[in-house]
Protein backbone atom coordinates (compact mmCIF):
# COMPACT_ATOMS: atom_id res chain seq x y z
CA UNK A 1 0.00 0.00 0.00
CA UNK A 2 1.17 3.53 -0.54
CA UNK A 3 2.21 5.09 2.75
CA UNK A 4 0.78 8.58 2.22
CA UNK A 5 0.90 9.36 5.93
CA UNK A 6 4.66 8.89 6.38
CA UNK A 7 5.66 12.46 5.60
CA UNK A 8 3.82 13.69 8.68
CA UNK A 9 5.56 11.15 10.91
CA UNK A 10 9.17 11.67 9.87
CA UNK A 11 9.35 15.36 9.01
CA UNK A 12 10.67 16.76 12.29
CA UNK A 13 13.71 14.50 12.51
CA UNK A 14 14.48 14.98 8.83
CA UNK A 15 14.70 18.73 9.30
CA UNK A 16 16.90 18.35 12.35
CA UNK A 17 19.39 15.91 10.84
CA UNK A 18 19.42 16.17 7.05
CA UNK A 19 22.51 17.55 5.31
CA UNK A 20 22.19 20.76 3.39
CA UNK A 21 20.67 20.43 -0.09
CA UNK A 22 23.56 22.57 -1.33
CA UNK A 23 26.32 20.30 -0.01
CA UNK A 24 29.04 19.61 -2.53
CA UNK A 25 28.98 16.36 -4.49
CA UNK A 26 31.74 14.23 -5.84
CA UNK A 27 32.02 13.47 -9.54
CA UNK A 28 32.93 9.87 -8.79
CA UNK A 29 30.53 7.33 -10.29
CA UNK A 30 28.94 5.13 -7.59
CA UNK A 31 29.87 1.45 -7.67
CA UNK A 32 26.35 0.51 -6.59
CA UNK A 33 23.02 2.23 -7.15
CA UNK A 34 20.92 1.86 -4.00
CA UNK A 35 17.18 1.87 -4.67
CA UNK A 36 14.37 1.85 -2.12
CA UNK A 37 10.60 1.84 -2.18
CA UNK A 38 7.38 0.77 -0.45
CA UNK A 39 5.16 -2.22 -1.20
CA UNK A 40 3.39 -0.37 -4.00
CA UNK A 41 3.30 -0.07 -7.78
CA UNK A 42 5.81 2.77 -7.82
CA UNK A 43 8.46 0.25 -6.72
CA UNK A 44 7.79 -2.29 -9.49
CA UNK A 45 10.30 -0.83 -11.93
CA UNK A 46 12.92 -0.44 -9.17
CA UNK A 47 12.66 -4.13 -8.37
CA UNK A 48 12.96 -5.01 -12.06
CA UNK A 49 16.02 -2.77 -12.44
CA UNK A 50 17.67 -4.44 -9.47
CA UNK A 51 17.17 -7.81 -11.17
CA UNK A 52 18.28 -6.74 -14.68
CA UNK A 53 20.46 -3.61 -14.53
CA UNK A 54 22.48 -4.55 -17.61
CA UNK A 55 19.32 -4.63 -19.75
CA UNK A 56 18.91 -0.90 -19.16
CA UNK A 57 22.47 0.31 -19.66
CA UNK A 58 23.37 0.45 -15.96
CA UNK A 59 26.99 -0.55 -15.48
CA UNK A 60 26.80 -0.38 -11.69
CA UNK A 61 25.50 -3.05 -9.37
CA UNK A 62 21.91 -2.28 -8.34
CA UNK A 63 20.24 -3.22 -5.06
CA UNK A 64 16.67 -2.68 -3.83
CA UNK A 65 15.57 -2.13 -0.23
CA UNK A 66 11.93 -2.32 0.85
CA UNK A 67 10.79 0.29 3.36
CA UNK A 68 7.67 -0.40 5.42
CA UNK A 69 7.77 2.02 8.33
CA UNK A 70 8.53 5.70 9.00
CA UNK A 71 11.66 4.68 10.91
CA UNK A 72 12.98 2.74 7.91
CA UNK A 73 12.32 5.61 5.55
CA UNK A 74 13.93 8.08 7.93
CA UNK A 75 17.03 5.91 8.23
CA UNK A 76 17.36 5.59 4.45
CA UNK A 77 17.29 9.37 4.02
CA UNK A 78 19.29 10.50 7.03
CA UNK A 79 21.97 7.80 6.99
CA UNK A 80 22.76 8.01 3.28
CA UNK A 81 21.53 4.47 2.62
CA UNK A 82 19.73 5.12 -0.69
CA UNK A 83 20.33 7.03 -3.91
CA UNK A 84 16.83 6.82 -5.41
CA UNK A 85 13.62 6.37 -3.39
CA UNK A 86 10.03 5.73 -4.47
CA UNK A 87 7.60 7.95 -2.54
CA UNK A 88 4.07 9.37 -2.69
CA UNK A 89 4.27 12.87 -4.17
CA UNK A 90 2.92 14.59 -1.07
CA UNK A 91 5.54 12.88 1.11
CA UNK A 92 8.29 13.96 -1.31
CA UNK A 93 7.17 17.59 -1.13
CA UNK A 94 6.84 17.39 2.66
CA UNK A 95 10.37 16.08 3.10
CA UNK A 96 11.85 18.60 0.68
CA UNK A 97 10.12 21.52 2.42
CA UNK A 98 11.54 20.34 5.75
CA UNK A 99 15.13 20.18 4.55
CA UNK A 100 15.60 16.65 3.25
CA UNK A 101 18.31 16.38 0.55
CA UNK A 102 16.16 15.19 -2.33
CA UNK A 103 14.80 16.19 -5.74
CA UNK A 104 11.81 14.77 -7.61
CA UNK A 105 12.77 12.97 -10.84
CA UNK A 106 9.45 11.72 -12.16
CA UNK A 107 5.84 10.79 -11.48
CA UNK A 108 4.99 7.26 -12.59
CA UNK A 109 1.79 6.52 -10.63
CA UNK A 110 -1.26 8.40 -11.88
CA UNK A 111 -4.22 6.16 -11.19
CA UNK A 112 -4.40 3.97 -8.09
CA UNK A 113 -7.38 5.21 -6.01
CA UNK A 114 -10.76 3.45 -6.13
CA UNK A 115 -13.92 3.16 -4.11
CA UNK A 116 -14.72 -0.55 -4.08
CA UNK A 117 -18.18 -1.76 -3.17
CA UNK A 118 -20.36 -4.77 -2.62
CA UNK A 119 -22.95 -3.08 -4.89
CA UNK A 120 -22.19 -3.70 -8.57
CA UNK A 121 -24.47 -0.87 -9.70
CA UNK A 122 -22.75 2.05 -8.01
CA UNK A 123 -20.43 3.93 -10.36
CA UNK A 124 -20.31 7.61 -9.28
CA UNK A 125 -19.93 9.42 -5.97
CA UNK A 126 -23.57 10.46 -6.13
CA UNK A 127 -24.54 6.80 -5.87
CA UNK A 128 -23.06 6.70 -2.37
CA UNK A 129 -25.12 9.52 -0.86
CA UNK A 130 -26.17 8.43 2.61
CA UNK A 131 -23.82 5.43 2.56
CA UNK A 132 -20.93 4.54 4.86
CA UNK A 133 -17.49 4.50 3.19
CA UNK A 134 -14.37 3.24 4.92
CA UNK A 135 -11.49 5.71 4.46
CA UNK A 136 -7.89 5.05 5.64
CA UNK A 137 -5.60 7.84 6.90
CA UNK A 138 -7.93 10.63 7.99
CA UNK A 139 -6.73 14.03 6.78
CA UNK A 140 -4.09 12.58 4.48
CA UNK A 141 -3.89 12.50 0.71
CA UNK A 142 -6.51 9.82 -0.20
CA UNK A 143 -9.03 11.36 2.20
CA UNK A 144 -8.35 14.86 0.84
CA UNK A 145 -8.81 13.69 -2.76
CA UNK A 146 -12.13 12.00 -1.92
CA UNK A 147 -13.58 14.89 0.09
CA UNK A 148 -12.42 17.43 -2.49
CA UNK A 149 -14.16 15.52 -5.27
CA UNK A 150 -17.31 15.21 -3.16
CA UNK A 151 -17.27 19.00 -2.70
CA UNK A 152 -16.63 19.58 -6.42
CA UNK A 153 -19.69 17.42 -7.13
CA UNK A 154 -21.79 19.89 -5.13
CA UNK A 155 -22.15 17.61 -2.13
CA UNK A 156 -21.18 17.84 1.54
CA UNK A 157 -18.78 15.12 2.74
CA UNK A 158 -20.05 15.48 6.33
CA UNK A 159 -23.77 15.69 5.66
CA UNK A 160 -24.24 13.60 2.52
CA UNK A 161 -21.91 10.70 3.40
CA UNK A 162 -20.90 8.66 6.44
CA UNK A 163 -17.12 8.51 6.21
CA UNK A 164 -15.78 5.82 8.52
CA UNK A 165 -12.11 6.62 9.15
CA UNK A 166 -9.69 3.73 9.65
CA UNK A 167 -6.03 3.52 10.61
CA UNK A 168 -4.72 1.63 7.57
CA UNK A 169 -5.74 0.30 4.15
CA UNK A 170 -5.24 -3.23 5.49
CA UNK A 171 -7.87 -2.60 8.16
CA UNK A 172 -10.31 -1.30 5.54
CA UNK A 173 -9.63 -4.30 3.32
CA UNK A 174 -10.19 -6.76 6.17
CA UNK A 175 -13.45 -5.07 7.18
CA UNK A 176 -14.68 -5.38 3.60
CA UNK A 177 -13.75 -9.05 3.42
CA UNK A 178 -15.45 -9.81 6.75
CA UNK A 179 -18.58 -7.87 5.71
CA UNK A 180 -18.22 -5.19 8.36
CA UNK A 181 -18.12 -2.57 5.58
CA UNK A 182 -19.89 -2.44 2.24
CA UNK A 183 -17.71 0.26 0.64
CA UNK A 184 -14.14 1.53 1.10
CA UNK A 185 -11.57 3.84 -0.49
CA UNK A 186 -8.43 1.87 -1.34
CA UNK A 187 -5.29 2.25 -3.44
CA UNK A 188 -3.72 -0.36 -5.68
CA UNK A 189 -2.53 -3.01 -5.09
CA UNK A 190 -4.83 -3.24 -2.03
CA UNK A 191 -7.84 -3.02 -4.38
CA UNK A 192 -6.72 -6.02 -6.40
CA UNK A 193 -5.77 -7.94 -3.26
CA UNK A 194 -9.24 -7.38 -1.77
CA UNK A 195 -10.94 -8.50 -4.99
CA UNK A 196 -8.75 -11.59 -5.16
CA UNK A 197 -9.36 -12.50 -1.53
CA UNK A 198 -13.13 -12.33 -1.86
CA UNK A 199 -12.95 -15.01 -4.54
CA UNK A 200 -10.70 -17.26 -2.45
CA UNK A 201 -13.23 -18.28 0.18
CA UNK A 202 -15.60 -21.20 -0.48
CA UNK A 203 -18.54 -19.47 1.23
CA UNK A 204 -19.73 -16.28 -0.46
CA UNK A 205 -21.62 -15.40 2.74
CA UNK A 206 -18.25 -14.98 4.47
CA UNK A 207 -16.60 -13.02 1.69
CA UNK A 208 -19.26 -11.65 -0.65
CA UNK A 209 -18.12 -10.45 -4.04
CA UNK A 210 -16.70 -6.94 -4.31
CA UNK A 211 -16.57 -4.64 -7.32
CA UNK A 212 -14.52 -1.74 -8.60
CA UNK A 213 -17.01 1.06 -8.23
CA UNK A 214 -15.73 4.64 -8.50
CA UNK A 215 -12.46 5.27 -10.31
CA UNK A 216 -11.35 8.44 -8.53
CA UNK A 217 -9.06 9.29 -11.42
CA UNK A 218 -12.05 9.43 -13.80
CA UNK A 219 -14.01 11.50 -11.27
CA UNK A 220 -11.00 13.82 -10.95
CA UNK A 221 -10.93 14.40 -14.69
CA UNK A 222 -14.70 14.90 -14.91
CA UNK A 223 -15.09 17.22 -11.95
CA UNK A 224 -11.80 19.12 -12.26
CA UNK A 225 -12.10 19.48 -16.06
CA UNK A 226 -8.66 18.03 -16.64
CA UNK A 227 -6.99 14.76 -17.53
CA UNK A 228 -8.36 11.70 -15.72
CA UNK A 229 -5.24 11.18 -13.63
CA UNK A 230 -3.82 12.18 -10.25
CA UNK A 231 -0.04 12.63 -9.70
CA UNK A 232 0.28 10.23 -6.79
CA UNK A 233 3.80 8.79 -6.61
CA UNK A 234 7.20 8.86 -8.25
CA UNK A 235 10.96 8.67 -7.76
CA UNK A 236 13.24 11.10 -5.94
CA UNK A 237 17.02 11.37 -6.07
CA UNK A 238 18.51 11.53 -2.57
CA UNK A 239 21.77 12.89 -1.23
CA UNK A 240 24.86 13.89 -3.18
CA UNK A 241 23.92 11.92 -6.27
CA UNK A 242 21.24 14.47 -7.13
CA UNK A 243 24.07 16.87 -8.06
CA UNK A 244 25.43 14.50 -10.72
CA UNK A 245 23.46 15.16 -13.93
CA UNK A 246 24.96 12.27 -15.91
CA UNK A 247 23.96 9.72 -13.27
CA UNK A 248 20.50 11.22 -12.93
CA UNK A 249 19.85 11.14 -16.67
CA UNK A 250 21.12 7.58 -17.00
CA UNK A 251 18.97 6.35 -14.13
CA UNK A 252 15.91 8.33 -15.21
CA UNK A 253 15.98 6.77 -18.67
CA UNK A 254 16.51 3.30 -17.19
CA UNK A 255 13.61 3.67 -14.77
CA UNK A 256 11.24 4.91 -17.46
CA UNK A 257 12.13 1.97 -19.71
CA UNK A 258 11.79 -0.52 -16.82
CA UNK A 259 8.44 1.00 -15.86
CA UNK A 260 7.21 0.55 -19.43
CA UNK A 261 8.44 -3.07 -19.42
CA UNK A 262 6.42 -3.79 -16.28
CA UNK A 263 3.19 -2.76 -17.98
CA UNK A 264 4.04 -4.65 -21.17
CA UNK A 265 5.02 -7.81 -19.26
CA UNK A 266 2.64 -7.63 -16.30
CA UNK A 267 2.79 -11.31 -15.39
CA UNK A 268 6.60 -11.48 -15.35
CA UNK A 269 6.84 -8.19 -13.48
CA UNK A 270 4.30 -9.36 -10.90
CA UNK A 271 6.31 -12.50 -10.22
CA UNK A 272 9.48 -10.44 -9.63
CA UNK A 273 7.61 -8.07 -7.31
CA UNK A 274 5.99 -10.85 -5.28
CA UNK A 275 9.39 -12.50 -4.82
CA UNK A 276 10.88 -9.25 -3.52
CA UNK A 277 7.82 -8.25 -1.46
CA UNK A 278 6.30 -11.39 0.12
CA UNK A 279 3.29 -9.48 1.49
CA UNK A 280 2.07 -8.96 -2.09
CA UNK A 281 0.34 -11.61 -4.15
CA UNK A 282 1.63 -11.98 -7.73
CA UNK A 283 -1.87 -12.34 -9.21
CA UNK A 284 -3.05 -9.18 -7.45
CA UNK A 285 0.04 -7.24 -8.60
CA UNK A 286 -0.67 -8.34 -12.17
CA UNK A 287 -4.31 -7.27 -11.81
CA UNK A 288 -3.23 -3.83 -10.62
CA UNK A 289 -0.77 -3.44 -13.50
CA UNK A 290 -3.51 -4.34 -15.97
CA UNK A 291 -5.85 -1.69 -14.55
CA UNK A 292 -3.56 1.24 -13.76
CA UNK A 293 -3.03 4.37 -15.81
CA UNK A 294 0.28 3.85 -17.64
CA UNK A 295 1.03 7.56 -18.09
CA UNK A 296 4.59 8.54 -17.16
CA UNK A 297 6.00 12.06 -16.79
CA UNK A 298 9.33 13.55 -15.80
CA UNK A 299 9.18 15.99 -12.90
CA UNK A 300 9.47 18.85 -15.36
CA UNK A 301 6.55 17.52 -17.43
CA UNK A 302 4.44 16.78 -14.36
CA UNK A 303 5.09 20.14 -12.66
CA UNK A 304 1.91 21.95 -13.84
CA UNK A 305 -0.38 19.16 -12.64
CA UNK A 306 1.65 18.66 -9.47
CA UNK A 307 1.46 22.35 -8.57
CA UNK A 308 -2.32 22.30 -8.95
CA UNK A 309 -2.50 19.13 -6.87
CA UNK A 310 -0.18 20.51 -4.18
CA UNK A 311 -2.30 23.66 -3.95
CA UNK A 312 -5.36 21.54 -3.20
CA UNK A 313 -3.45 19.66 -0.49
CA UNK A 314 -2.13 22.96 0.89
CA UNK A 315 -5.65 24.43 1.05
CA UNK A 316 -7.09 21.39 2.84
CA UNK A 317 -4.24 20.05 5.00
CA UNK A 318 -1.02 22.12 4.79
CA UNK A 319 0.99 19.67 6.90
CA UNK A 320 0.75 16.97 4.24
CA UNK A 321 3.22 18.87 2.04
CA UNK A 322 5.20 20.71 4.71
CA UNK A 323 3.13 23.87 4.86
CA UNK A 324 4.09 25.43 1.53
CA UNK A 325 4.50 24.76 -2.18
CA UNK A 326 7.93 23.36 -3.09
CA UNK A 327 10.43 25.65 -4.81
CA UNK A 328 11.23 25.25 -8.49
CA UNK A 329 14.47 23.47 -7.57
CA UNK A 330 12.34 20.62 -6.24
CA UNK A 331 11.52 19.59 -9.83
CA UNK A 332 14.47 18.03 -11.61
CA UNK A 333 15.26 19.79 -14.87
CA UNK A 334 16.40 17.51 -17.67
CA UNK A 335 19.58 18.35 -19.54
CA UNK A 336 18.92 19.92 -22.93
Amino acid sequence: MLFFVFGLLIAAQVKAQAPSPNSSATDKQPATLRLAGPAAGVSNALIHLANHPEDYGLSQAVEFTLWNTPDQLRALILSDQADFIALPTNVTANLYNRGAPLQLLNVSQWGVLWVISRDAYKSTLNDFIGEEIGVPFRGDMPDIVLTHLITEAGLDPKKDFRLHYLATPMEAMQMLIMRRLDHALLAEPAVSMALRKTHSFPLSAIAPELHRSVDLQQEWGRLMHTEARIPQAGIAAVGALRHQPAVLEQFSQAYEAANRWCYQHAQDCALEVAQAVPMLDAAAVQDSLDRQNTYFATAQEAAPELKRFYQILLDHQPATIGGKLPEEQFYHQEQS
